[in-house]
């Protein structure tokens, strides 16, 4: 942590330090005998440190032999330096002033506790107060806090998180490939991306890591990684109980129990349920859909045997039950296809218009209802024994995935696609085992082994069926046999298929202290990566004929389909920063990495060309990335920081998922881009201007674009052309704004009292905006969404014990906007949008002590 030396630091020690078998313990106040709650206690220059309890005391673990040094800091209050000569043995009372300085957080992102101006790192952090305070937050509200943070979701299994533009495909997802940014909670991998989509429960912070991050973490990640930390065990009793009310039926109830279970055990327990009247309607059957319905909950076992080792045995499990998920029609986009095959043609024939044109109207009439059943858990042990000059972690988790979804895929009224249920279960297993710690007084470093395990079934089938107005919709050729009747009615497909998938790898990074201003860090990962799939898809119902004419409209649909593919790749990556400490008050990075995407399968059927499928298709090659960034930290003033980087990726075979006019692949398919390159820029800063007003703010530039690919499918609106296929080289890739920011400010009170508690009042705004951007894999002049901007506020009293109350309120200024456009199956010419929310608002109550 940086030193103070503009000021004297008051400290008051009332007795030399206690030290009972290396344990130091004290308490830490404000300057009128207040306890400060969770104030950072770090030993400097090691990865150890504490965060005090309720009552302001701590107890630390002294890994090294006198002299050392204790860092305290606190949100509102100068850093302090405690210098100790000798091992101590009585307590110590540490009093913390109230200052205008930024509070230097702490993080853990390099397997060791240092300050985030410090790590030669691009990344942001999300404390646990703005989780708390803002109402209803998961993962979405932090791409509005973190402008470089991309995420879209149809529904929990159809989610992208992606970081600078790169990570997941953008679209339907596709099981068969890699996350390309890592979601890490407690030290364990999620890989599925429907944990995103689930309620934060008890979260201490969130650290967003952009860039590839394959010599630190366990699962190789290529565009970066969710840090997720949530509140441990403590042995000092307490608790928190929160409730909130909103529009729109919001109800949201919170609470959580932490205390000691004996000598050397304690717990915590925590549970958060949501639930929320749906924001959409259904005219045909009067209901309000999109509604949320969700619990969790979450347990943690802490055993300290010895001062050196601790154990944490941690379960979770999360459940959502929502009529949720459907998305309205958007628009439609004339076709190249003859005049009959145009939407609006088909749907006249038909005799039936949309229930709206204007999609904020917020109405449907779908005749298929919407589930979105998601459930999520699992158990990890994780254990830390400090050993030498480091700490040796041992983390073993198993966790699983079910998912019973039910979409309206045509997006109308009319039985086109009647059922669209991709019902799924998934188990992973996991274990890293890393060493962390000095090696030497210029030398640290972090060596780990890192293996995964996935299995995902379909459960038992997924399943595509059409209604009788399918054949409208399908109908290629003014054939009068398309017309016969119950030709398509029933007619579907049910497909079992099985991933299974083995990783494993062996990462290293060192930090060499040249000299005390220059450090070089090299890095190093061997992968390996294995996947075995077994896919079968058979045809079922319509008509039962023998004509082949008949049959061969029925396969122009659907047809069978089954291969089995095994893969596996080993590949070598590494990372190569140099990192320079110019001053105090400046920090400069540059780093050079490359890293790999595993290989992907296909896992969402595979189109035809001339009857015939596309069996080269099944496997996908892996990504190779080439990344090079620099960046500069600086704290201008004491009050300050003002952090610029600069960035620029090249990926070969870009791994994406690519739309088709096949309604049998209406997920998309896999397939590579020759080659992608993303290059940007990324400012933020926050500035403390007294004791009372803070501000914050971030601003990226990303500009995204594929430089070859050659092969790719055309654009809806180019859909019956004389190719299938295009060049689209040059063009922008899905889901990247060239422009989005952030800015947000805190006015915090004098401490006060209301109703007899104890605290300060505040009032935080903040706001996100992004420019338009393209929402297709094959840019599309009508699947493109403009830019928006949005207002969120909060407005309360924090108490340090006792009740605190907040309102809140998200999009304040009630902006109508999408978050995605997606065409529908069969690429008829309508798309559909999935509306960000209108404008919410409540307040929340809670209790701690």
């Amino acid at each position: 942590m940086k030193k103070i030396v503009q000021v004297i630091l008051p400290i008051l020690l009332l007795a030399n330090v206690a030290l009972a078998q290396g344990v130091v313990v004290g308490k830490i106040k404000d300057r009128e005998g207040l306890p400060v709650v969770a104030a950072t206690v770090v030993i400097k220059g090691t990865n150890t440190y504490t965060v005090a309890d309720a009552e302001g005391q701590f107890k630390i673990t002294a890994q090294k032999q006198a002299p050392f040094t204790l860092a305290i800091s606190s949100v509102g209050f100068k850093p302090q330096e405690v210098r100790l000569t000798e091992l101590p043995n009585s307590p110590l009372t540490i009093t913390l002033i109230d200052d205008n300085l930024l509070n230097e957080v702490v993080v853990t992102a390099r397997r060791r506790s240092e300050t985030v101006q410090e790590v030669p790192i691009p990344i942001s952090v999300v404390g646990g107060t703005t989780v708390e305070e803002a109402g209803a937050f998961n993962v979405n509200r932090i791409k509005e806090l973190v402008p470089t943070v991309q995420l879209y979701s149809s529904n929990p299994r159809n989610t992208t998180l992606n970081i600078r533009g790169l990570g997941s495909t953008f679209g339907l997802t596709n099981d068969g490939i890699d996350p390309g940014v890592g979601f890490y909670v407690d030290g364990v991998y999620y890989a599925r991306p429907a944990a995103t989509t689930l309620d934060f429960i008890d979260i201490e912070q969130i650290e967003v890591l952009r860039g590839p991050q394959g010599t630190l973490f366990g699962k190789n990640t290529t565009a970066g990684a969710f840090n997720v930390t949530t509140r441990a065990p403590s042995f000092t009793p307490g608790a928190n109980f929160e409730v909130s009310y909103g529009n729109y039926g919001y109800i949201q109830a919170k609470s959580s129990v932490t205390g000691p279970l004996g000598k050397k055990f304690a717990g915590r327990l925590s549970f958060s349920g949501t639930q929320r009247d749906g924001v959409l309607e259904n005219v045909i059957t009067q209901k309000s859909v999109n509604d949320l319905n969700n619990l969790g909950l979450r347990g943690q076992l802490l055993f300290v045997p010895t001062d050196n080792i601790k154990i944490t045995l941690a379960a979770d499990a999360s459940r959502q039950r929502p009529d949720g998920y459907a998305q309205v029609v958007a628009g439609v986009a004339p076709t190249l296809r003859p005049a009959y095959r145009q939407f609006e043609q088909i749907i006249a024939d038909l005799n039936y218009d949309l229930p709206s044109r204007n999609p904020f109207d917020r109405k449907i009439d779908h005749d298929t209802p919407w589930r979105s059943g998601n459930e999520l858990g699992g158990v990890s042990l994780n254990i830390d024994a400090n050993i030498g000059p480091g700490t040796l972690t041992s983390t073993t988790a198993w966790r699983y995935w079910n998912w019973d979804p039910s979409n309206d895929r045509d997006f109308t009224g009319l039985p086109v696609l009647t059922l669209s249920q991709a019902t799924s279960k998934h188990a992973q297993w996991t274990q890293e085992v890393r060493y962390a710690g000095d090696i030497s007084s210029r030398l640290s470093g972090v060596i780990g082994l890192f293996a995964i395990g996935q299995d995902l079934q379909t459960d038992p089938v997924h399943t595509e069926e059409s209604g009788a107005a399918q054949w409208r919709f399908s109908q290629s050729s003014t054939s009068p046999l398309w017309q016969t009747p119950g030709l398509f009615d029933g007619y579907g497909i049910r497909t079992t298929s099985r991933l299974q998938t083995f990783g494993a790898a062996v990462f290293g990074q060192v930090d060499w202290a040249i000299t005390e201003r220059l450090h070089v860090l090299p890095g190093l990962r061997f992968n390996y990566d294995q996947k075995k799939v077994d896919f079968n898809r058979q045809t079922y119902g319509g008509l039962q004929t023998e004509d082949p004419a008949l049959i061969a409209l029925k396969r122009a649909v659907y047809t069978d389909q089954a291969f089995n593919a095994e893969v596996d790749e080993s590949n070598l990556s590494g990372q190569l920063t140099l990192a320079y400490k110019a001053s105090t008050s400046m920090n400069a990075f540059a780093t050079y990495s490359n890293s790999y995407k595993p290989v992907g399968v296909n896992l969402g059927g595979l189109p035809t060309a001339n009857g015939e499928i596309l069996l080269d298709l099944a496997r996908i090659k892996p990504e190779y990335v080439s990344h090079f960034e620099v960046g500069i930290k600086t704290n201008p003033t004491p009050q300050s920081t003002l952090n610029i980087v600069l960035h620029n990726t090249d990926i070969k075979d870009y791994q994406t998922n690519v739309q088709t006019a096949e309604v049998g692949v209406n997920r998309g398919y896999l397939a590579n881009a020759e080659r992608v390159r993303v290059l940007g820029i990324e400012l933020d800063g926050n500035i403390r201007l007294n004791n009372h007003l803070s501000f914050n703010g971030a601003v990226a530039y990303t500009d995204g674009k594929y430089v070859s690919f050659k092969n790719a499918p055309v654009p809806l609106e180019e859909t019956g052309g004389e190719a299938a296929f295009k060049d689209i080289s040059g063009g922008a890739l899905p889901g990247i704004s060239k422009w989005a920011g952030s800015l947000g400010g805190e006015l915090v009170s004098n401490p006060g009292n209301f109703f007899g508690q104890h605290g300060k009042f505040f009032l935080a705004v903040d706001s996100y905006s992004r420019s338009s951007f393209s929402s297709s894999p094959s840019p599309s002049k009508y699947l493109n969404i403009g830019g928006y901007a949005l207002v969120n506020a909060r407005l309360g009293f924090r108490a340090t014990d006792g009740l605190s109350i907040f309102l809140w309120s998200r999009n304040l200024l009630d902006r109508d906007y999408f978050e995605q456009l997606l065409p529908a199956a069969g690429n008829a010419g309508h798309y559909a949008g999935v509306l960000g929310d209108p404008r919410t608002f409540g307040v929340t109550l809670r209790y701690s002590f």
